[in-house]
Formats: C-alpha cells, structure tokens, sequence
C-alpha cells in the first residue's frame, strides 16, 4: 500500500478576509436525496473498500457538495500515522488517493489533483511514484505551498525530484476538477484554508484520510491552530465514506467476566450515519442509524444495548461510573459556535 511551488509575481497572498468570502460562497447545499444504509458491510479487499469511497465521493459531488472527508483505516489493523508507522501510513494514502483518482478519472472523466503538505513530501512522493503518475492520464500531484516561493526552489538534496518547474505544478491544479488533500497535519490545516481560498475555489476537495478527529483534539493547544478553525473551516467539510473502528470490553459478574466487544461508527453518502456491531465472521452488523453524527460515547451506548450489556439502573451511581462525566468532546459540544453544521450531516 502507498501515504509543490512558486507564487506567480502578480498574485497576492492570500488575505484572512478572502478566505472568509470563500467559505459564505462555499455553504454546503442541503442534502437532497436520501438512501438506506448499509445493513451489514465486509469489504473484500482495499480496492472495493476505495471503490465504495469513490462512489460516495462521486454522489456527494453530483448533488452539489464541495467539501468532503473520507476517513477509513489505510493500513489492515490497528497501524495509522500516529502509532510509529507513520511513512506506512503516508504512502499507503497516497496509493490509495491515487487508486480513487483513477477510478473518478475512468468512470466520470473529471481531472484530479492530488495535494501533499509540502515541496519536501512532495519531492519524495513524486520520486516514489513517478512510474504510476506518468502512466495515469488526467492525475497530476502537487502540494499546499505550489504558488508559493521557496527558498529551497531549484535544489537537488540527497538526489530528491527538483522543484523546480512550479508553472507545471500550478498547470495541473489549474486543469483540475476534483482536488484530494493527503498527509496534512494540524499544523497545516490553515495551509488547506488557504490553498482552497486561492487555488480550489468552488471546486470539490476532499480530505483524504486525514484522521480529522485527532487533528481537532489538538486545536488550541500551544503550538497549534486555534479552536476557531474548527468552527470556522472545519465544520464545512462532509464525512462522505467515513469508518471509525473502536474495541471495548465489560466486566460481568459471572462467566467468562469479561465480555470483548468491537464496532465502528460507519457512514457512506448519501446514507445515513450507523453503528455497527462486528461480528464473529468480521462482518459488521447495522445495530442504529441517524441522520445525524454519532459521537463514540453514543455508539458505545448502542454498541452495549445490542450486546445486552446495559444493565446499570438508569441515573444510578454505576452507569454514572461507568459513562463518566463528559461523553462528547468540545468540537462535538460547540454547536452555537459553528460557521456551519455540514460535518454533522
């Protein structure tokens, strides 16, 4: 599995009061059509499983929506950018992204640009894959910081992909009609912010397994992009295809003591939002379904009801115990905060 630039001389940079008009330009349609959801899902392989990404992409673009996140693990287990194999991680997206670009590129004809964070990720990814990005018409690669000038332009380090040639880089943004972001961290959201004020625009950008969840828990955080950018940027950003696997386990009072349990939140435009229950074959199970986000102390909740083990008198001490006091994270309780609720939907 596999995880661009110079700013042309006439173009300014881009102001924090353009990207604001950007975005009230950008509101997310109402949804306008409805499909059941899945009732059990067990994709066959990674391909099937980008396959049903790229459908969702593809419906969620047909009815008029631009901002979009697809989020399902990259890599088979419990391995991801955050727990030591992070170039795993890295270039398996790029595959993936590149996989999905072929797909959309095949069956609709649009152009993709797939974005990387920066000259330096994009050397190396380039250089990696360079055989399948020459063989794949209609998909070109670039990074955040393309329009922008770096000192380092022209250099050649430790026999990386010069980049130099920052006109084709912003040919293939230019040309492109569906952009997909991989990599970026929290630091680059508000690169992402900018580059869709500058370069995207109207046109559809999806967030590529970008593990959006985590990122967010750090907003705020010394160091780190404001609260603010959830609420304002964030929050317009459709879950399209969206997995989110948790594992759980309860004590009982009687054999085998403890009770292992495992599920997912699951969502895949244009259904619903579902929890699902896995089960002992490792298919997954529609145990509840809404039309809005589940938070995962909600799933968990529907999880134990299905499983039978929500025992606890409601309002006693136990369930207290057992719940805690907070269930929701502050991005999830800030609803009154938000520019607008689309990441919810």
């Amino acid at each position: 599995m596999e995880k661009v630039g110079a700013q042309a001389p006439e173009q300014a940079e881009t102001s924090l009061e353009s990207i604001a008009t950007t975005e009230e330009s950008l509101a997310q349609p109402e949804r306008i059509r409805r499909v059941p959801g899945r009732q059990t899902y067990r994709p066959a392989s990674f391909q099937v499983l980008v396959q049903d990404a790229t459908n969702a992409v593809k419906a969620a673009v047909a009815d008029g929506l631009t901002r979009l996140e697809v989020e399902f693990p990259a890599l088979p287990g419990n391995i991801d950018g955050y727990k030591g194999a992070s170039d795993w991680f890295i270039d398996s997206n790029i595959q993936l992204a590149l996989a999905a670009g072929k797909m959309i590129r095949a069956d609709s004809g649009k152009r993709v640009h797939i974005v990387v964070p920066d000259g330096g990720e994009y050397n190396r990814s380039y250089k990696m894959f360079k055989a399948a990005l020459e063989a794949a018409d209609g998909i070109t690669m670039g990074h955040l910081k393309e329009n922008s000038k770096s000192i380092f332009s022209g250099l050649n380090i430790f026999g990386s992909v010069p980049d130099t040639d920052a006109e084709t880089l912003s040919q293939g943004a230019r040309k492109a009609d569906i952009f997909i972001v991989v990599n970026a961290s929290t630091i680059e959201l508000p690169d992402v912010e900018k580059y869709i004020a500058a370069t995207v625009k109207e046109k559809p950008l999806v967030l590529w397994n970008l593990e959006l969840d985590t990122l967010r828990a750090d907003l705020g955080l010394l160091g780190f992009p404001p609260k603010e950018l959830q609420y304002r940027f964030l929050s317009q950003f459709t879950s399209v295809f969206y997995i989110r696997q948790r594992d759980y386990s309860k004590s009982v009072a009687v054999a085998p003591f403890i009770i292992n349990y495992s599920g997912c939140i699951f969502r895949e435009y244009p259904g619903p939002w579902q929890v699902m229950l896995r089960q002992d074959n490792g298919e997954y199970a529609c145990i509840a379904e809404d039309e809005k986000r589940y938070n995962l102390g909600e799933a968990k909740e529907e999880l134990m009801s299905a499983m039978g083990l929500d025992t606890e008198v409601e309002g006693s001490a136990m369930q207290f115990l057992r719940r805690g006091y907070k269930r929701s994270t502050w991005w999830e309780d800030a609803k009154e905060l938000e520019t607008v609720d689309s990441w919810r939907r």
